[in-house]
């Protein structure tokens, strides 16, 4: 496998998994503090500056994991069962992120242009939940590439 395609696979990883780990445990509880109209505005200024770098890790994961599952392994019939569980938990990742992205953070933005503090709050609490069930699936599919790797290496 090339080295630069796992480097690049990793420093994707990284950022995205690390952002939201970011937005999560440190940006949301202190920002939790202000008046939702703030709050709202600040969100949008964060996500409009994190979102280009998860579009640009999404198609790095893509390429690169596809790339190293044929180069290294010939194919996803030959992948172990851990390749497959990445691949897979990367998609719905992939999806979540997209629907984030299309609809509740769309729907964040018209909320602060409208003043909208109704709606700027109920998206949100959908973003916060996507979020959090997206860092938790990247986290497992950072715990299932090491341990996977490290079984089929030993």
């Amino acid at each position: 496998m090339s080295a630069i395609a796992i480097a690049l696979h990793v420093l994707a990883a990284v950022v995205w998994v690390g952002g939201m780990f970011f937005a999560y445990t440190a940006a949301r509880p202190v920002l939790a503090e202000l008046d939702t109209p703030l709050r709202a505005k600040l969100w949008v200024g964060i996500f409009r500056r994190f979102f280009p770098w998860v579009w640009v890790s999404v198609a790095t994961l893509l390429l690169t994991g596809t790339y190293m599952v044929f180069d290294g392994f010939g194919g996803f019939a030959q992948a172990p069962a851990y390749v497959d569980a990445m691949m897979g938990l990367g998609v719905v990742m992939m999806a979540l992120f997209g629907h984030v992205y299309f609809a509740p953070y769309r729907r964040l933005q018209r909320a602060v242009i409208d003043k909208d503090d109704t709606l700027a709050m109920r998206s949100m609490r959908q973003i916060r939940l996507m979020i959090a069930v997206n860092l938790s699936l990247g986290l497992a599919v950072i715990l299932i590439a090491m341990l996977g790797s490290y079984a089929t290496f030993n």
